[in-house]
């Protein structure tokens, strides 16, 4: 069983790896901007977030799986045209800046109130951000393993959720926290 795991593992781990790429530059943009002393707490947060977004996310899928297989091409699909439109628009906004106003910018003289708030936004922004991602690294592993026994499918899509959520943050906070090493 376990072998079978590990290889079931390794397959999806593949698939996903483009998806955890972009996890990890996503995340890591929005981890940044924070004092320096904020930086891991924020972080925590965040990482609490997309443990919570996978305990939602895991039973979901599962039982779309087992009791809907269509449904996951169906979201796959939905997550798919979501991620190019946000590539699309980010292209866009390269060449014609938005002009609202953007929550990250605070004055020197903020308070501690508004920067805590902000601290607030943008975690759940990356929280979020999170979700989407991680519907589609879960739905991505599940199909690599359609065809499996459950409790295979179980093991192997939980393992890759576990090592998105701890690898892409533990590498955020290696990122972000390069300034000081």
């Amino acid at each position: 069983l376990l072998d079978d795991v590990a290889t079931m593992s390794k397959v999806a781990g593949k698939k996903t790896a483009g998806l955890l790429g972009d996890d990890l530059a996503v995340n890591a943009e929005k981890a940044s901007g924070f004092a320096s002393a904020r930086e891991l707490p924020v972080l925590w947060a965040i990482t609490k977030g997309s443990l919570i977004n996978k305990l939602i996310i895991l039973p979901v899928a599962f039982l779309l799986s087992a009791f809907l297989p269509s449904v996951i091409t169906l979201v796959l699909l939905l997550g798919g045209f979501y991620l190019a439109y946000e590539g699309a628009e980010k292209v866009y906004e390269y060449f014609v800046p938005h002009k609202k106003a953007r929550p990250t910018a605070l004055k020197a003289s903020a308070t501690k109130a508004e920067i805590l708030k902000l601290e607030k936004q943008k975690i759940r922004s990356a929280i979020l951000t999170d979700f989407i991602l991680s519907v589609e690294i879960v739905i991505i592993a599940l199909s690599a393993v359609n065809g499996e026994p459950l409790k295979i499918q179980i093991m192997v899509v939980s393992i890759i959720a576990l090592l998105a959520t701890v690898g892409v943050y533990g590498l955020v906070a290696l990122i972000v926290r390069m300034d000081d090493l």
